[in-house]
């Protein structure tokens, strides 16, 4: 961030945009990557680092916010270190995805889009997963839990309330 509190990529990190943006035939090739620099740059989208990005590529801000808003692995909003999405879309749902989406809420003690007390988690619903043989389906941190149980996500927690990596 610069002093102003405008988002600003690093020399280094616009070095390597112009060295990405070289690889494509327009500049609007190399949004999806940007965007992910800039998650991990900030931690999430903010409307202010969309208009930055977009300023970068010399993009509109609806190009920008058309890809931010369509996929759901970009994030507008702070969220835990980890973030548990749960696809409750048609098969995910029909092997009980509901019933652990609730029992995870329950307990972490947190509705969607909130964060729990010690920062670690963040929870939210997601439509499709697109791994709908490995129903119901857990996302953490882009990481896929398949056949997901409450079982398994209580013990995913507590893992992680201990300190262990996941």
């Amino acid at each position: 961030m610069s002093s102003s509190n405008q988002p600003c990529f690093s020399e280094k990190r616009l070095a390597e945009i112009e060295t990405l943006v070289k690889r494509y035939p327009s500049a609007k090739s190399a949004l999806m990557p940007v965007l992910y620099m800039a998650q991990e740059d900030f931690g999430y989208l903010t409307m202010e680092t969309q208009q930055m990005i977009a300023g970068v590529l010399g993009l509109k801000i609806m190009e920008v916010r058309e890809v931010v808003t369509f996929y759901t692995m970009f994030k507008e909003q702070p969220h835990g270190k980890y973030l548990l999405e749960v696809c409750t879309n048609a098969s995910c749902m029909l092997n009980g995805a509901d019933e652990l989406y609730a029992q995870m809420k329950e307990t972490l003690g947190i509705g969607p889009g909130e964060i729990t007390e010690d920062g670690l988690f963040s929870i939210a619903e997601v439509e499709c997963a697109g791994a709908c043989a490995g129903a119901p389906v857990v996302q953490v941190n882009n990481m896929y839990h398949e056949n997901a149980t409450a079982e398994s996500m209580g013990a995913l927690i507590t893992r992680v309330r201990a300190g262990e990596a996941i």
